[in-house]
């Protein structure tokens, strides 16, 4: 059992030792801790803390739990100078994440017959599921060099939203270090007919209501009101960026970089070598995919509303859109003095309070807005970040798996999946019953007791609670 030493409310340390280059740092309520199976999460947390260059510490948010090499729900930031680039502190989905947009209709005033035609004429023009796409126009090579360098501005240029929603994702829908040369033919090829689509696993369409307000002056900074529709899309890189970060595991292992290391999962390349370099750029413009991904779902959900309920599309704003799986160069204080680091989220969220000056203006005043999904059953929270320097302005990403896909496929197995989520309220379209079974809401931790260690802990204060009501799955 690992020896954890409470230092602060829902802040526990574990102890720098055995070759550890900094201390591991976690983030939870006791209760948490007691619930969650977080032995391997924990060793995995050990591990990343044996990476060269790592400052601070190497941290676990809430939602932690066991995934390749780096825990999902990890935390490292690395100095920019000296320090290393890990795939596995990225993901597979390079930038997986989630944006959430606000209608100006109350839900309770959508009729029951109204909300079937709603859900099911979005899973008609969202793809989801294993391997399917978008059904518009494939992507050429020309198409790829100015959307993977361009970010959801591309996206905006083809007439897919709005130059409004760009100040409403983070880094306003672009990593700059962006380069398309530096993504393999093979990921262009997976990545090609997928653009505007779900894919599978844990993504999803969500449309619900917002059931309870916590801080209502954010809130209404934000056009948040209480019983109002929202729209929570969750998607990712897809093909394209699976297959960047599955080219780059292979050559950093090939060229010698997991050797010394306790778990060759962690492989990592110094941030200012050439092959450093290379993933990096090449991270970017998968995270430039994504961006791109999200901004076309949210079009065609808008498209839906407008057919189904007659509210134009410019009605529909964009809150925010965070990453979830990202590296990205920030300066920092450390020690007192500002610094260059490589910050890698892996299940994480960027959590910048009041006054960041990466932050569009409205957010500046208030700290950027935090979306933490949990299940289709339960809840989801929007809180707003606090700019904690302990975690590198980092918060949870979600709720956190509880119960592996294996085992939740399982204890549902058998069962009409369909009808109990009714019972709960909750409307469910996919194009796979498995992947529902294996996402189902007892597969996951209490979303309201991940927050509570988050704000217990001062990385972002709750701002609104979210109830799911039409769900779409892969």
């Amino acid at each position: 059992m690992f020896n954890l030493k409470k230092i602060a409310p829902a802040t526990y340390v574990l102890p720098q030792e055995n070759g550890m280059r900094a201390p591991g740092l976690i983030i939870a309520t006791e209760k948490l801790l007691k619930e969650m199976d977080i032995e391997e999460p924990l060793k995995q947390v050990r591990n990343v803390a044996f990476l060269t260059g790592i400052v601070g510490s190497s941290i676990a948010m809430p939602d932690i739990h066991w995934g390749y090499g780096f825990p999902i729900g990890g935390v490292a930031a690395m100095d920019a100078a000296t320090g290393v680039i890990s795939p596995g502190g990225v993901g597979y989905d390079i930038n997986c994440g989630v944006r959430l947009a606000l209608v100006p209709l109350k839900f309770k005033d959508m009729q029951p017959a109204i909300k079937e035609r709603l859900i099911h004429r979005i899973f008609s023009l969202v793809p989801s599921g294993v391997g399917h796409g978008h059904r518009g126009k494939t992507l050429t090579e020309k198409d790829f060099k100015h959307l993977l360098s361009k970010g959801a501005k591309w996206s905006v240029e083809q007439g897919y939203g709005f130059a409004r929603d760009l100040d409403h994702i983070e880094s306003n829908g672009m990593i700059e270090e962006a380069d398309d040369a530096a993504v393999s033919a093979v990921a262009k090829s997976r990545g090609k007919n997928q653009l505007g689509s779900i894919g599978s696993g844990n993504h999803f369409v969500e449309i619900g209501e917002i059931e309870q307000i916590f801080l209502p002056k954010t809130a209404e900074a934000w056009g948040v009101e209480e019983g109002q529709t929202y729209i929570l899309i969750h998607s990712g890189s897809r093909g394209l960026g699976h297959q960047t970060c599955q080219d780059t595991l292979d050559e950093f292992i090939r060229l010698g970089y997991a050797e010394g290391l306790p778990d060759r999962q962690l492989v990592a390349a110094p941030i200012s070598s050439e092959h450093g370099q290379k993933y990096f750029c090449a991270m970017a413009a998968a995270a430039n995919f994504a961006f791109n991904n999200r901004q076309q779902i949210l079009h065609l959900v808008r498209m839906a509303f407008e057919e189904v309920l007659h509210i134009p599309p410019e009605k529909i704003q964009l809150l925010y859109d965070v990453c979830h799986n990202i590296a990205k160069f920030e300066t920092h204080l450390v020690k007192g003095e500002k610094k260059r680091l490589c910050v890698h989220r892996k299940g994480a969220t960027r959590a910048f309070g009041p006054g960041a000056e990466e932050l569009s203006p409205l957010f500046r005043k208030t700290g950027q807005p935090v979306l933490v999904p949990g299940d289709m059953g339960r809840a989801s929270h929007l809180m707003a970040g606090l700019g904690n320097p302990l975690t590198w302005c980092s918060s949870c990403h979600g709720a956190g798996r509880a119960r592996s896909r294996v085992q939740s496929m399982k204890t549902w197995k058998g069962k009409d999946i369909f009808k109990y989520m009714a019972s709960q309220g909750v409307t469910v379209v996919a194009s796979s019953g498995r992947t529902v079974a294996e996402e189902m809401p007892d597969a996951y931790k209490d979303v309201d007791e991940v927050v509570k260690a988050v704000q217990e802990a001062h990385l972002a204060s709750m701002v609104a609670r979210l109830k799911p009501s039409l769900v779409i799955k892969g």
